[in-house]
């Protein structure tokens, strides 16, 4: 059966509501699940370990009638080894090469983050120091799907950061471990890995426990239970975002074999029933083509009921005026992948402002982006990214002010501070900056 894909023209009456309508996602926040994550977190907080213990052999089906202590969920370096060992060959061979590519991407963006200092005429020195976290936590999803990828992009930034502890967890149902995940870790240099998730992990890493050192921040995406205890622990422990579904959003001149762009709409159509997928072009023709070829590949995907359903409930082939219009949308839509299949892909990358990752040109597909091309897929999602950034470097380190005024600096930045915390009423502000005046009032 022809899927049913939502098509709209820019230049129709209702277009601008139509599209309103499409992208307006706004994740419901369900009481059930707010009250259990809720109760589970303060649990944690309570009986630390015990209350882990406790949830992850209820909701990860420990067998064998479950864990008794909490060292049963520790991976030792010699397992995470072994794992990367016992890979194929040439599942190791991608897992190293994806790494390097991550870790290189990275090495480079630290080269911008070197923190700066500048001298005043009179001696004072101010400037800005630039220190990593001291422990972060990662959370890795476990269960439907294994996420290999998800823990290169988490843990190499923090790693080529210099953050000195990264604990990973990752909850492992039935009792069933991901060699491949394992791996990662190996190769990415995680500290420790600990199989639990859900709330509970959460709960561990921010609020600590008798095995588990409480983390500076926490990153990496999970359910929603795993979302809500994110949002729930924030402002205790940093996080890197609250991410919604998946979203790719192409631009098309009309150039790109259009199978090629079916199947890039597929590919984040596949991740969820919620994700997005959305074609902006010029050519009426050419979008018609992409339909067909939609129609024609569908059957042949594994995962064509979820692609279906996305590209059905949320999915859009929509006809522009001009590139131009196109760029000017986008801009509007801010999607977390954009992907620019043209043949100058560069001067329309020019005119956008706001998206997560831009994929540029019909040979860069946002399947590359997602495992080895080097940046980070960790991505602002919901248009997010009109005001946030990918995960990198920056989010593992902290800024510090650096402020050493010089004797001659008192005297003249002394009397503006006294005068502006007079006007301010604080009266012991002005008078610290007053008694170091060499003319003390």
């Amino acid at each position: 059966m022809p899927i049913q894909i939502t098509k709209l023209d820019s230049s129709q009456a209702g277009f601008q509501p139509a599209l309103s309508a499409l992208l307006a996602f706004e994740a419901s926040t369900d009481e059930a699940i707010e009250r259990s994550v809720a109760a589970i977190l303060a649990d944690v907080k309570a009986r630390g370990d015990a209350a882990v213990l406790e949830y992850t052999n209820r909701f990860d089906r420990i067998p064998n009638g479950g864990a008794s202590s909490m060292a049963a969920f520790d991976i030792g370096q010699a397992e995470l080894e072994a794992a990367l060992a016992g890979l194929p060959e040439a599942q190791r061979l991608a897992l190293q090469t994806a790494a390097e590519r991550i870790r290189l991407f990275h090495e480079r963006q630290k080269q911008e983050l070197s923190g700066f200092s500048y001298t005043e005429a009179d001696g004072t020195v101010l400037g800005q120091k630039i220190t990593p976290l001291d422990r972060v936590g990662i959370y890795v999803p476990g269960g439907k799907a294994a996420y290999p990828s998800s823990v290169l992009m988490n843990a190499v930034p923090a790693k080529v950061a210099g953050v000195a502890e990264i604990i990973m967890v990752v909850p492992t149902p039935d009792g069933v471990k991901n060699q491949m995940v394992l791996a990662a870790a190996a190769i990415a240099g995680v500290t420790r890995v600990i199989t639990i998730g859900g709330a509970q992990a959460v709960g561990a890493l921010a609020h600590g426990t008798a095995s588990i050192a409480p983390v500076d921040k926490i990153v990496g995406p999970g359910n929603a239970y795993v979302a809500a205890a994110k949002r729930r622990v924030f402002g205790i422990v940093g996080i890197d975002m609250i991410a919604g579904p998946s979203e790719i959003l192409i631009i098309c001149d009309g150039t790109t074999d259009p199978d090629w762009v079916a199947m890039d709409l597929f590919s984040q159509a596949e991740h969820d029933e919620l994700a997005q997928a959305i074609l902006l072009c010029p050519d009426a023709d050419y979008i018609a083509r992409v339909e067909a070829s939609i129609n024609k590949l569908l059957p042949t995907m594994p995962r064509q009921d979820t692609i279906r359903t996305s590209l059905t409930d949320r999915g859009a082939l929509i006809k522009v005026r001009d590139m131009a219009e196109a760029c000017a949308i986008a801009n509007s839509i801010a999607a977390e992948h954009l992907e620019i299949s043209a043949e100058n892909p560069q001067q329309w990358a020019d005119q956008i402002r706001h998206a997560g990752a831009m994929f540029l040109g019909r040979f860069s597909s946002e399947s590359l982006g997602d495992y080895c091309c080097g940046p980070n897929h960790v991505l602002p999602t919901s248009r997010t990214a009109r005001f946030s950034s990918p995960l990198g470097v920056y989010d593992f380190q902290k800024r510090s002010s650096v402020i050493h005024v010089s004797e001659a600096g008192a005297q003249t930045l002394g009397k503006v501070a006294a005068e502006l915390a007079y006007g301010e009423g604080l009266q012991a502000h002005a008078r610290s900056a007053e008694l170091r005046l060499t003319s003390n009032p």
